[in-house]
């Protein structure tokens, strides 16, 4: 049986250097450029870090920024949560770098706290913390 069945996700971008400076200044992170995987294939992505050694085996799932025709980022479709110690803490962060905040940091019960922003982009991403 398979622990966490989510192997990828991608979160759509219109201008990938407003959203990458986004991202990494909220994530306090790099993202990774990745190549096109194949010739024909026109996209511009940037990978978020992740353990590649250890494979499918850790917590979480790996994930990029995409700009691709045919994809457009928005509100109403899959909502993404990235771990972090405070999501309070982050969410103010995001609003200050260009995001604004969708949702407070609200309590949902033993399971911790979440958060959510609009990202540069238009996209509702959520942050979750236990504190």
């Amino acid at each position: 049986m398979i622990n966490n069945p989510v192997v990828h996700f991608e979160i759509y971008v219109q201008d990938m250097s407003r959203a990458k400076a986004f991202y990494e200044a909220v994530l306090e992170i790099k993202l990774e450029h990745m190549p096109n995987p194949t010739p024909d294939m026109d996209a511009d992505m940037w990978f978020f870090p992740m353990d590649k050694e250890a494979g499918m085996s850790t917590y979480g799932a790996g994930g990029m920024l995409a700009k691709m025709e045919g994809f457009t980022p928005g509100t109403g479709g899959t909502l993404v949560y990235f771990g972090c110690d405070d999501c309070g803490l982050r969410a103010s962060r995001a609003a200050a770098n260009g995001g604004s905040i969708f949702q407070e940091k609200m309590s949902i019960g033993e399971h911790g706290f979440c958060a959510l922003v609009k990202d540069t982009e238009g996209n509702v991403i959520g942050f979750h913390s236990m504190t």
